[in-house]
């Protein structure tokens, strides 16, 4: 889904995997693709921990590759 002010690719997942540096493997909700992602400056800021088995928000970059997690459900 689009947000019209940012134009950026919001969805939604669950962490599979935790790896070092802030890196995540999630899954997309309602498909079976694993996305490496990473935590966004405010979640490392104010120190929200992401662990696995969590449902959070992703902002997936437009040329492919990684996502940043944005939210914690």
């Amino acid at each position: 889904m689009d947000t019209p002010k940012t134009g950026k690719n919001v969805v939604y997942g669950t962490v599979m995997e935790s790896l070092p540096n802030t890196l995540f493997r999630v899954q997309i909700e309602g498909t079976t693709d694993l996305v490496l992602s990473f935590l966004g400056g405010k979640m490392i800021h104010n120190r929200i921990r992401v662990v696995i088995g969590d449902r959070v928000s992703l902002e997936i970059d437009p040329y492919g590759g990684k996502a940043r997690i944005t939210r914690r459900m």
